[in-house]
């Protein structure tokens, strides 16, 4: 397995929207496998996008289990996620790996109903609640071509600098 670069705002690779995924076949796999390394790799990261490495396919992780008390799926590999039901609205405080110097107060369905395919290639459906919905929802937004700070509730006063970021080996800063 490899670490893979995190690409940096404001790279433009950010900004594009992704491709669903053909077919799951061994080269996707392996692809998942890096990214899943990058992403435990990086500062308290519960979750990573494909665009985060430069790669515009539909495949994000998440893994929120290393949180106390927040219900989880484990880790969850989605290919070509799409949300199919939502409910309920709750801001929170989001940050990013590929927005290191910031965090921002987002509002986000506290309920959700996804489906993807897994990283076998299975169709699956899950729902998915609280900090664990809101995680599937920010990666979600790198498929699209959008980051938090395209969410954020407030311009003026929802945006904070980051104060103790322990910058990563492969975040790309300098």
């Amino acid at each position: 397995m490899a670490l893979l670069e995190i690409l940096v705002y404001p790279n433009p690779l950010l900004k594009k929207k992704s491709v669903p995924v053909e077919k799951v076949d061994a080269s996707v796999r392996e692809f998942i496998a890096n990214l899943e390394e990058t992403m435990r790799n990086g500062p308290g990261g519960v979750g990573i996008a494909a665009p985060q490495v430069g790669r515009l396919e539909r495949i994000i992780i998440i893994d929120v289990s290393s949180k106390p008390k927040v219900s989880s799926h484990g880790c969850l590999y989605l290919i070509n996620p799409e949300i199919v039901d939502q409910e309920g609205s709750e801001v929170g405080r989001e940050g990013c790996m590929s927005v290191p110097d910031y965090t921002g107060n987002v509002a986000r369905a506290t309920n959700i109903t996804v489906k993807a395919l897994d990283h076998a290639g299975n169709p699956k459906t899950y729902h998915i609640e609280g900090f664990e919905a809101v995680a599937v929802q920010h990666e979600m937004d790198h498929l699209g071509g959008l980051l938090f700070l395209d969410r954020i509730v407030s311009k003026r006063d929802s945006l904070f600098r980051r104060k103790n970021y322990k910058k990563s080996a492969t975040s790309g800063a300098k």
